[in-house]
């Protein structure tokens, strides 16, 4: 029973380390968060990109196709 005890005491101890830590340092995630918001928002921009590139290329491939096969 004393080993439980201490055992819920140190996983309290580490939380409450954790979230003070947290306290001090919310600037540093804020940062961090703000940073891979701007990534997913670049990766949605290239997607959409890169999209529109292929179905202009497949689009372009059918063109030259269609002329190709003319002659």
């Amino acid at each position: 029973m004393i080993s439980l005890l201490g055992l819920v005491n140190i996983i309290g101890s580490a939380t409450e380390q954790a979230v003070r830590y947290l306290d001090h340092h919310h600037w540093f995630f804020g940062i961090i968060l703000i940073g891979y918001m701007f990534r997913l928002h670049d990766k949605s921009i290239h997607a959409r990109f890169s999209a529109r590139l292929i179905s202009g290329l497949m689009r372009l491939g059918n063109v030259l196709l269609a002329i190709f096969d003319r002659r």
